[in-house]
């Protein structure tokens, strides 16, 4: 099985200051259809705004990453982190037992674009935490996040992983999952062919029960690649 989540069938929400799209049901967007994939449950593409934010609000027992694609984001909560996330980085948070935190562009003079990535993790209750990481833009494969936080990936409570892909244009890859598991792929950009189904920038395709995914970059592209567990009734 192979589903193309085209960019403009996404949820979309303009709060003016905000221009977010919801791959998956999210405040006021509901699709029975979307809830989530495997331990996905949200994946918004965010545009804010110089000056502007979220303000400080809670969360708890969710994995939570950022990954800046424009700008920088300046990242305070309850743990007593204040950070900058400039472009390029990873952040991730585990909510845990509860947290706070704000989430502001700090430029006046350009906008903030980046992915907030909600995974749902296998263990409840634990102490918050927080980590951010750039990873070598110059390797076309990276290990973005993994359970035991191996080869120097972020760490991430879930029997999950996060690969991202740079791709020539020309390049092929190909990537097998172990049998019964799901892989969402999020296109950040360019132009890629998945076992023959095209997909361009802010695509995602929903992957499972396929022996062996293939793809080639049509042209220079970024993919994020989500390798997850299994989904259970």
């Amino acid at each position: 099985m192979i589903y193309l989540r085209k960019a403009n069938e996404r949820g979309h929400a303009n709060h003016g200051w905000l221009d977010s799209w919801h791959t998956f049901s999210f405040a006021n967007y509901y699709d029975r259809d979307f809830m989530g994939f495997s331990a996905l449950r949200v994946i918004n593409e965010d545009r804010v705004i110089p000056g502007e934010g979220f303000g400080t609000h809670p969360h708890k027992d969710m994995e939570i990453l950022t990954y800046v694609l424009e700008g920088n984001i300046e990242h305070k909560d309850s743990m007593g982190n204040k950070e900058n996330v400039p472009a390029g980085e990873f952040q991730i948070m585990s909510a845990g037992t509860g947290i706070t935190h704000s989430e502001y562009n700090p430029n006046s003079d350009k906008g903030l674009h980046f992915y907030q990535i909600w995974i749902m993790p296998n263990t409840v209750g634990i102490t918050p935490r927080y980590d951010q990481r750039r990873f070598d833009t110059t390797v076309s494969k990276q290990l973005i996040l993994s359970p035991d936080a191996r080869d120097g990936s972020l760490k991430v409570f879930q029997d999950m992983t996060l690969w991202r892909w740079n791709l020539k244009k020309g390049e092929e890859a190909q990537y097998q999952a172990e049998t019964g598991r799901h892989v969402w792929l999020q296109v950040v950009k360019g132009k890629i062919t998945i076992n023959d189904i095209i997909a361009t920038t802010s695509d995602g395709v929903a992957i499972a029960n396929e022996d062996m995914i293939h793809f080639v970059g049509d042209e220079d592209s970024e993919i994020l690649l989500f390798d997850l567990p299994p989904v259970t009734a």
